[in-house]
């Protein structure tokens, strides 16, 4: 147990003092970003010619309708415009033959499409992909929602079932903040956050990259570096999936609904401590959302809430060594902000 102690008060020293370097979070997050937007710009450019391809429209009244689209350029929501506006405002995701697939993804070759909505008869891929997206939502909240006196080292996003009853983000908070406790007005504050970026309606843009591009971008994150290898290691094509939200960059552990304007109520609920960890002291963040063609009336709500309050027990991935998180500073009354 001394040992433990001893160790675990050497690292957070090296974590400090390697951190010392680090840029301000908010030159982090553009980094990222026009890394990202150099990505795909690039990519873009390796279709210098239109190419049309032939895509094959299945659904409810769309059965045998086809569309000649730009290979590489027109996306899933590209198709949807050719149609209706219902498609357009309720289409939530996509198979791409059979394959789901982000509606702001390029199609590169001649294929069937389906648009999938929250109204299906099977809507279990879509729901699957709006509890990854409000995680993704929840994550980015807690990023840009302190002060940049505290730091915020985001972890992997459990994938969890919408059958849980909440969707979790797990962090690692500046380590002057280990022995603060959450207040109702902090949840109150980082929902309030949530709902700013669901009022902007705000596009989930996908980007498949290689390891070396990803290891580029998150070269502040030593966690996020080894989530990079661990999920091309995983990955058949030896690729990992990024989206982009605004200036927050994101791993994703597959396809994110369109925008951020398809969730309507959106709490977050919970920030619970799972103890220490390899990287520093462990949270889980929790949040509850319904989207906006499935409302819920107050009292059901309420059930809902009091359901997503409580930890979502989820195995703890194995991790091997600790990142260097930033500079800790003195612990203020109030950490929590949110920008106007």
């Amino acid at each position: 147990m001394a040992t433990r102690t001893v160790c675990q008060i050497l690292q957070r020293r090296f974590a400090s003092s390697a951190a010392a370097a680090r840029p301000p979070a908010a030159e982090v997050r553009s980094q990222r970003s026009a890394l990202f937007s150099r990505e795909q710009a690039r990519q873009r450019s390796l279709y210098p010619r239109i190419e049309k391809i032939e895509v094959s429209m299945q659904g409810p009244g769309l059965d045998g309708t086809l569309l000649i689209m730009n290979k590489g350029m027109s996306t899933p929501l590209s198709c949807a415009k050719h149609l209706t506006e219902h498609h357009v405002t309720n289409s939530a995701l996509a198979l791409v033959d059979g394959e789901p697939w982000s509606l702001h993804q390029p199609l590169t070759h001649s294929c069937s499409l389906t648009l999938l909505t929250f109204k299906d008869s099977d809507p279990t891929l879509v729901n699957q992909a709006y509890w990854r997206s409000c995680a993704a939502l929840l994550g980015q909240v807690l990023e840009t929602a302190f002060k940049d006196d505290f730091t915020v080292e985001l972890l992997s996003t459990p994938e969890v079932p919408v059958i849980s009853g909440a969707f979790c983000c797990d962090v690692v908070l500046d380590p002057q903040l280990d022995s603060w406790t959450p207040s109702e007005e902090t949840l109150r504050s980082l929902t309030r956050g949530a709902q700013q970026l669901l009022h902007q309606d705000l596009a989930w843009e996908p980007l498949e990259v290689a390891p070396s591009v990803a290891l580029e971008v998150f070269s502040h994150s030593r966690f996020k570096q080894e989530e990079v290898e661990q999920k091309a290691a995983q990955n058949p094509k030896g690729k990992v999936m990024l989206h982009r939200c605004g200036d927050h960059v994101l791993l994703s552990a597959g396809p994110l609904v369109a925008r951020t304007g398809l969730c309507s109520q959106y709490e977050v609920t919970a920030l619970h401590s799972l103890g220490e960890g390899h990287w520093g002291l462990h949270r889980r963040a929790q949040g509850l959302s319904l989207p906006l063609q499935l409302q819920a009336h107050h009292t059901v709500w309420r059930k809902l809430r009091q359901r997503a309050e409580k930890l979502v027990e989820v195995p703890r991935p194995e991790e091997a060594t600790p990142p260097a998180p930033p500079v800790s500073t003195p612990l203020s009354d109030q950490p929590v902000t949110t920008s106007a």
